[in-house]
């Protein structure tokens, strides 16, 4: 997207992992989702030479998560004793699935058990709650918890730079498009509560990140979105 923004579309569903800096973080970055790709994503990071300081998950499903056990444990990021230095930070209503990856995933946990990584659940999980901050790399990154297509679905509003407000989306609100609710812990009722009091009550000029897919902006979909027609008076 930009020199401070990348986005790496990853693993079976091409899944978004956002790496985000801030124009005063020295190298520093945050990731947001992590695919079982942990290898491409550590690459594209030495690339550049980009240190993770804080780990970001929209929510608990694989194609999210399941490159953070890995990644975590790669020794750039394990501190001198060998410890896991980097925070993750998650919805604890998802958190039984950082737990259990393969067991709450169906067969793309079978896809994930057949790859080899690792997922033992990180030594560093702290709980997500509405409103908290997120903090890393000089960047100050709203959670605003959006149950439906998880019960822990939340996503990440903040300022990068002078690109104005970033939203990072998750599997809640795509281009032309919203997050499904057929899976375990999804729910449409949910899903539009949540679109209707806390995300489309957002700028216009918000741009949208989304977990799959291309950037949109908040006034877009707003006007143009079919499964949002009605959610707003």
């Amino acid at each position: 997207m930009t020199d401070l923004v990348f986005g790496l579309p990853l693993w079976l569903a091409d899944t978004n992992c956002w790496i985000v800096r801030s124009a005063s973080s020295s190298g520093e970055c945050v990731l947001i989702d992590v695919p079982p790709e942990p290898e491409k994503v550590a690459a594209f990071l030495k690339e550049r030479s980009l240190r993770v300081v804080a780990v970001i998950a929209t929510h608990g499903h694989i194609d999210h998560i399941g490159g953070i056990p890995a990644l975590v444990e790669r020794e750039e990021n394990l501190d001198f004793a060998g410890r896991q230095r980097l925070p993750v930070h998650l919805h604890p209503a998802d958190r039984h699935m950082m737990r259990d990856p393969i067991g709450t995933s169906g067969m793309l946990g079978q896809a994930l058990a057949a790859s080899g990584l690792s997922t033992r659940e990180p030594e560093l999980v702290h709980d997500l709650a509405d409103g908290q901050e997120v903090r890393g790399a000089g960047l100050r990154l709203r959670a605003i918890h959006t149950p439906g297509h998880t019960q822990g679905s939340t996503c990440f509003l903040g300022e990068v730079g002078d690109l104005g407000p970033l939203l990072f989306s998750g599997d809640h609100l795509f281009a032309g498009s919203i997050g499904r609710t057929d899976l375990p812990g999804g729910s449409m009722e949910a899903l539009m509560n949540s679109m209707r009091e806390k995300i489309l009550p957002l700028a216009d000029a918000t741009v949208v990140l989304p977990g799959h897919g291309e950037t949109t902006t908040i006034g877009q979909e707003r006007a143009t979105n079919p499964f949002l027609r009605g959610v707003l008076p």
